[in-house]
């Protein structure tokens, strides 16, 4: 059977212009599970699945931040903990209604994971990942003096940046491969996992830092040995030549186009980049293909017929071997 990471962009809990609440989670949730078990079983696809969590990590930076006088703000390493275990299970009671409506009942379970960086990484001396809430200059000068901030120019506005260190490996790696073997449903490395520096005695430390959640999608399905990574946002497709009277969607990439387009600045950095690398690393490190499209159409995505796909597969579904 064909086993697949699928990692949910932002957009399935929290969609452009929504408020952030709960019960529209809850609501976008629905829809989000209904098509990963269509996936899931109209593919016989082994599914694990990841997930982002900015806006999560900065709704409650924002109110660690409006606390701070009554409770003491705890570090980003928390916070995404926090947010793993929260999306997660909005997650798996979603996924879990979405099954019972087919007649069915899955087992699933939600790891809270770690992910290790590389300690000596040069981005812990160069902060660029903005997080939390936006303040004026006086107040993120005061904030950078008390409390060790890194700071930067956000429009008009300042906000705090922490580091973006490249994710090395999963510390629960083993737990999620015999979870996946078993036949669970597993749900892991949620907003590519709390950041972690391994000490040479094995002692491992959380670190206020934000891991891309495409890369960490990549060792991710590593880690679970899949045949494919699928990204799914509120994009259909891989554009060239974004946002112009002449954009066209990129049916397929080989990574070698992708490599090149990427040095060349094809794609944003911000957004569509880090998607398109993601998914010519785990093709280039042996993964048999990965795709990017819009949630909605998932599976056909998987089939070949919609989004961008990388690798050499022919269209259709890749089948692991016996």
């Amino acid at each position: 059977m064909t086993r697949l990471v699928i990692a949910l962009g932002g957009n399935a809990l929290i969609r452009r212009g929504e408020p952030g609440s709960t019960e529209v989670q809850r609501r976008n949730l629905v829809e989000a599970a209904r098509g990963l078990v269509t996936l899931a079983e109209g593919s016989r696809a082994e599914i694990v699945i990841t997930h982002g969590n900015g806006p999560q990590v900065g709704f409650l930076a924002i109110g660690a931040e409006m606390a701070a006088s009554v409770v003491p703000a705890p570090p980003l390493d928390v916070l995404g903990a926090e947010t793993q275990g929260q999306i997660g299970y909005l997650l798996a009671q979603a996924l879990n209604d979405a099954f019972l409506e087919r007649g069915r009942r899955r087992e699933i379970a939600v790891i809270v994971t770690r992910t290790v960086v590389p300690a000596d990484d040069p981005a812990f001396a160069n902060p660029t990942k903005p997080v939390g809430p936006i303040y004026d200059e006086a107040t993120a000068k005061e904030h950078a003096a008390t409390r060790g901030w890194s700071i930067a120019p956000d429009g008009k506005n300042w906000r705090r940046v922490v580091p973006s260190p490249p994710p090395s490996r999963i510390i629960e790696a083993t737990a999620i491969r015999s979870l996946v073997d078993a036949g669970i449903l597993v749900v892991a490395s949620g907003g590519g996992g709390v950041p972690v520096v391994e000490h040479p005695d094995g002692h491992l430390e959380g670190v206020e830092a934000v891991i891309d959640k495409d890369l960490a999608a990549v060792v991710l399905a590593r880690s679970v040995d899949a045949d494919g990574l699928v990204l799914l946002s509120d994009v259909d497709a891989v554009y060239r030549r974004w946002g112009t009277p002449r954009q066209e969607a990129i049916l397929r990439l080989t990574v070698e186009e992708a490599m090149e387009g990427l040095a060349a600045g094809a794609w944003p950095s911000g957004s569509m980049a880090p998607k398109v690398r993601a998914c010519a690393q785990f093709v280039a490190g042996g993964g048999r293909f990965a795709a990017i499209g819009a949630l909605e159409n998932a599976v056909a995505i998987v089939k070949g017929s919609s989004g961008t796909w990388f690798g050499l597969e022919s269209v259709g579904l890749p089948r692991r071997a016996a």
